[in-house]
């Protein structure tokens, strides 16, 4: 693989593989550089463990010898699949032929299934990742991970305000934890308000107390936040929804350490870290007068810009099997990870391929909610509940998040390699463009949905129909289709798997398969 030469070290960038899930959950995390074409079978290559340890093949003996080769090039990473001994999908589509997957696709990570046995995640990473400065009691090994973990490491020893800035549910308070614990002020006190949660008219006294008979109720004097926290941190969660009116207040005491309690004559000065956290756009609330732009400069001594899950999307595996972990050890379940009986593992490898292939909304903080719900719904069965289970904790907005990419985003050959030249002995296709969708339509259901013959008929390589099949709007997909569809198609079908299909309009495989996935049984 060639570099820019102005490439430095840390920028490089190369095509690896990231274990997510295997039938041993101790073998996640690792990885596997591409720096040449490489075999990926059972034997080879050597995947690195990541928390540390000796690199070892995926060594699964479900899994063929036979190869599956990925060829790394500048702008993008091939894919044979060989002799189909190993069941290979992409993002849950069956892969039979060679692809490509351009940059664009491995920046965001495209999820590889091994007969159901292995799920890794191919996509581009800096070999620098590695390097995590400490795990600071944060799970990931993603660059995202690794630059976070070094802006708590720069900023953790500096008296300065930390703002931290990210979507909901990606764990700001966890990072301001860590600032603090690896602080100066680790044994003094670590206080937390939500600033969403308070009333306009209770926020002065939350944070800078009140004397006795200050209002009516105030039969005490109350301590604040600021003086609960003094020598200590004060963690605002949510600040970009502090009241307007206590903005200027909470700007004061930021420039001068001063407080007054709510009804007290005189101030007092305070010792006080102070990091805040919001998942607002505070430069919009600037524009509209929501926020102070004072305030901000205020707050931000340091930022600290958290992730979304699915921009480190090669952490969700070893993070779902952390939380997984977490709740069987509160059940005193932890065994059913540890069992030798990897012939059925409990956490079923395309359990993990699917979660990896979601967009998480929510992000880690969903990712645990459904880990805890899975492992309440599994106990006492032999493997993790999922199908049906897992559908319903998968929002439906996100569905389509979820789905399969559709191959159109698997780009097919050139059309140098689509039209083989006839002297190579190879089939010379037609030109996909030659094909209309009505043509396309008619010889799918000819072939009732099954698309080796229907490729065969219209003189198509398979991949280039995938492609044609995925852009229709005319053609209905299995993985689209309800449980009450399905349902209803075999009530009028008397049960017949075959005549179902055809009523809706999909291949009699596709449809075992996606009632499969919903927890039909047939």
């Amino acid at each position: 693989m060639s570099l820019d030469p102005e490439t430095t070290v840390e920028e490089r960038v190369l095509p690896a593989l990231t274990l997510l899930a295997h039938p041993k959950s101790a073998r996640v995390p690792a990885r596997a550089f591409l720096h040449s074409p490489t075999e990926l079978s059972r034997v080879a290559p050597m995947f690195h463990p990541l928390d540390g340890g000796a690199a070892a093949e995926l060594d699964d003996p479900f899994l063929s010898r036979s190869p599956i080769v990925l060829t790394p090039h500048p702008d993008r990473v091939d894919v044979a699949p060989g002799d189909g001994k190993i069941k290979l999908e992409a993002d849950g589509i069956p892969i039979t032929e060679p692809v490509m997957f351009d940059n664009a696709r491995l920046d965001r990570g495209v999820v590889l299934s091994l007969s159901g046995r292995i799920a890794l995640l191919l996509h581009r990473v800096s070999p620098m990742t590695e390097n995590t400065s400490g795990h600071l009691d944060l799970i990931g090994h993603s660059g995202a991970m690794s630059k976070l973990r070094g802006d708590i490491a720069t900023v953790a020893g500096v008296h300065v305000p930390v703002l931290i800035r990210g979507e909901s549910g990606t764990g700001k308070e966890l990072i301001a934890r860590a600032i603090h614990a690896n602080s100066s002020r680790a044994n003094q006190h670590y206080e937390a308000l939500n600033m969403a949660s308070i009333s306009s008219n209770l926020a002065g006294s939350e944070l800078f107390g009140h004397v006795r008979g200050a209002f009516t109720g105030a039969d005490r004097d109350h301590k604040g936040c600021f003086a609960r926290a003094h020598g200590g941190t004060l963690f605002l969660d949510e600040v970009g929804d502090t009241p307007v009116d206590i903005q200027a207040q909470l700007l004061r005491v930021l420039e001068t350490n001063d407080i007054r309690p709510v009804g007290a004559a005189n101030s007092m000065q305070v010792d006080v870290r102070v990091i805040s956290a919001t998942d607002t756009n505070l430069e919009e609330a600037i524009r509209t007068g929501r926020f102070r732009e004072a305030l901000v400069q205020r707050l931000a001594g340091f930022q600290i810009h958290v992730p979304a899950l699915r921009e480190r999307r090669e952490d969700i595996g070893v993070l779902f099997y952390h939380f997984v972990r977490q709740e069987l050890v509160q059940l005193g379940e932890a065994g059913l990870l540890d069992t030798q009986d990897i012939k059925k593992p409990w956490i079923p490898a395309s359990t993990v391929a699917r979660l990896a292939r979601y967009d998480w909304s929510g992000n880690v903080r969903q990712l645990r909610n459904i880990a805890r719900q899975l492992v309440i719904s599994g106990r006492g069965q032999p493997t993790m509940m999922t199908g049906t289970a897992l559908d319903r904790l998968l929002p439906q907005e996100q569905q389509a998040a979820d789905a399969p990419a559709r191959l159109s985003t698997l780009p097919p050959p050139a059309a140098p390699a689509e039209r083989t030249r006839a002297t190579t002995g190879q089939p010379t296709y037609r030109d996909p463009s030659e094909v209309t969708e009505d043509e396309m339509i008619d010889v799918l259901r000819a072939n009732a949905f099954k698309l080796a013959p229907a490729a065969k008929a219209l003189n198509l390589s398979r991949t280039s129909l995938y492609a044609m099949v995925e852009q229709s709007s005319q053609v209905r997909k299995a993985a689209d289709l309800s449980i009450d569809e399905i349902n209803g198609a075999l009530q009028s079908a008397d049960g017949k798997l075959a005549a179902a299909a055809t009523a809706l309009e999909v291949s009699t495989h596709a449809l075992k398969l996606r009632m499969r996935t919903l927890g039909l049984s047939r």
